[in-house]
């Protein structure tokens, strides 16, 4: 079924049922979205049930390098969580409501939380590789909101606040988990863009003065449809890199993903951890 403004409700209804059907009832507490170098959290999951992307009404299917595309459902944490092994983005060619079509689903099948997470580049220069960033809040240059269009005011009120986009509860908790863990973290303001180039330095440079800490493709979209359907959100990045032109900085896909594989270990002590506190 394609996706669009016109039929979003309906679809919606359809991968409900389809999850419904193959989860065998299974009810989630919270959404976690695993992004570049972070899919292998998924394998903690106890008890697991995997749905394919392509096999849900309406949802695309990923195309970026080491993103499995697949819904895992099962324990992690002692919570019922629905992760999805890998993302959709605007790059890929995907629109804003097909990004954050995932997101209206997990609401719709129970979760009231959702965790995202991604691989970010180090705008602000006291940050360093390796090292995660808790989102305090975003600023979406993007180009687009998935909630333009009628379907999404249908389904919930069409203008409605972001602030505190970022739950200062769950940011809270992820700042206590991580002290506890000795683990290092950072909090700051994420610059989500459309991509898939990696920005100039030029840009580099004007996001500092907008105040951005972290910059990547992913999340804002996410984010906006979690609050538009009422879930509290926690957003976490890893700093697979610096921005280009902060120290030099050339970024490229295999170092994010080299990172990745290098933290994997700490990134899942810290999400498990936030998830037994939740």
């Amino acid at each position: 079924m394609t996706l669009n403004d016109g039929n979003l409700v309906e679809t919606l209804d359809a991968a409900q049922a389809t999850m419904g059907e193959r989860l065998g009832g299974f009810t989630p507490e919270v959404g976690l979205i695993l992004g570049s170098g972070l899919g292998p959290l998924a394998d903690r999951i106890e008890d697991p049930s995997f749905v394919p992307f392509g096999e849900v009404p309406g949802m695309g299917v990923s195309t970026a390098s080491g993103h499995v595309g697949r819904f895992v459902a099962g324990m992690l944490g002692g919570k019922r969580v629905l992760a999805m092994q890998g993302r959709l983005h605007g790059y890929e060619g995907y629109t804003a409501q097909e990004v954050a079509f995932p997101v209206w689903l997990m609401e719709r099948l129970g979760a009231r939380t959702l965790v995202t997470t991604n691989a970010a580049g180090a705008i602000n220069e006291s940050y360093r590789v390796g090292e995660f960033c808790i989102m305090a809040d975003q600023l979406n240059f993007t180009g687009r909101n998935p909630i333009t269009g009628t379907a999404p005011d249908a389904m919930a009120p069409r203008f409605f606040s972001m602030l505190d986009a970022y739950d200062p509860e769950l940011r809270a908790l992820a700042h206590r988990v991580a002290d506890e863990l000795s683990i290092p973290v950072q909090e700051g303001v994420y610059l989500g863009l459309l991509g898939p180039s990696f920005e100039t330095p030029a840009e580099i440079r004007m996001f500092r003065k907008w105040g951005a800490d972290t910059v990547a493709m992913s999340v804002c979209e996410e984010v906006i449809a979690a609050r538009h359907g009422g879930m509290r959100v926690l957003g976490i990045s890893l700093v697979s890199n610096m921005a280009c032109g902060v120290e030099g900085a050339s970024p490229s896909d295999e170092e994010v993903h080299e990172v990745g594989e290098a933290r994997q270990e700490d990134f899942c002590c810290l999400i498990e951890g936030i998830l037994e506190q939740l």
